[in-house]
């Protein structure tokens, strides 16, 4: 055979490698691009289950990250999906502390993610595998639609101030809870007494009038509790629903976590 026909046959399967190669790059990359800027919650686990049942909240914001929550704390760091495996780098973690059986999704959660799980998408489904379990998940905005701000009753779970993040037992069993009317009528509970005054909305931004209470006699926890949401339901504040949470904050820093009940 001619040095001139080997070289062009050479060349050619060079061309053909590298075509291949990135066919299956691109491929790689658009099926990467169809989990930025999701959140998947799951909707069953098969396998080893989530202590406290979760469920498991996989966001992935930016095409290399990852962040991650099974009932406690959360956690988010750097994540390569190629080849239809997610491989995390060291993740940072939040320091809550949680009660019960929901303690433990901390490890399950770093456990199952250590074991670069393989993932599969189908439209709003994601499926997520290693060798101890397999996790269905469904886009947030399907499987949670929003709540609506006003007409919902909030039960308070997390307080706000500038220097720090908290729940407790005492929050826990107190419940203090927030309702807005869609005519801006506000009523609730303290954690110890009740509350009622009004608020204006208009959008995220709602802006509390002064909320009257009751004048039961608290606890030193529940009047703690008392104080930490007063603070925060003070002027002009922004409300961030996401699925059943909601977000509110003030200019000072106050503010609180709410579930939908």
């Amino acid at each position: 055979m001619q040095p001139s026909r080997l070289i062009g046959l050479a060349l050619l399967a060079a061309a053909t490698l590298t075509a291949c190669s990135t066919s299956a790059e691109a491929s790689d990359e658009s099926a990467n691009s169809d989990l930025v800027g999701r959140t998947f919650v799951s909707t069953s686990v098969e396998g080893t289950a989530i202590p406290g049942g979760g469920p498991l909240t996989v966001t992935f914001p930016e095409a290399d990250r990852i962040a991650l929550h099974a009932g406690c704390n959360r956690a988010s760091g750097t994540a390569d999906l190629s080849g239809g495996v997610i491989t995390t780098g060291p993740l940072a973690t939040t320091m809550m502390a949680c009660v019960g059986d929901a303690g433990m999704s901390d490890q399950w959660m770093t456990g199952f993610f250590a074991a670069s799980p393989q993932w599969t998408l189908d439209g709003d489904a994601l499926e997520l595998r290693n060798g101890e379990a397999t996790v269905s998940m469904l886009d947030k905005k399907v499987a949670q639609p929003d709540r609506p701000l006003t007409d919902t009753v909030w039960v308070v779970d997390t307080l706000i101030t500038p220097s720090a993040v908290t729940t407790s037992r005492a929050l826990e069993t107190s419940q203090p809870s927030l309702q807005i009317g869609a005519d801006g009528a506000v009523t609730g509970f303290t954690g110890c007494n009740r509350m009622t005054g009004t608020a204006e909305v208009a959008g995220e931004t709602v802006t509390f009038g002064p909320l009257g209470v009751t004048r039961m006699a608290c606890t030193e926890e529940t009047a703690e509790i008392e104080q930490a949401v007063l603070a925060a339901l003070s002027g002009e504040t922004t409300a961030t629903v996401d699925a059943d949470r909601l977000r509110i904050m003030n200019a000072e820093g106050h503010g609180l976590g709410l579930r939908a009940q």
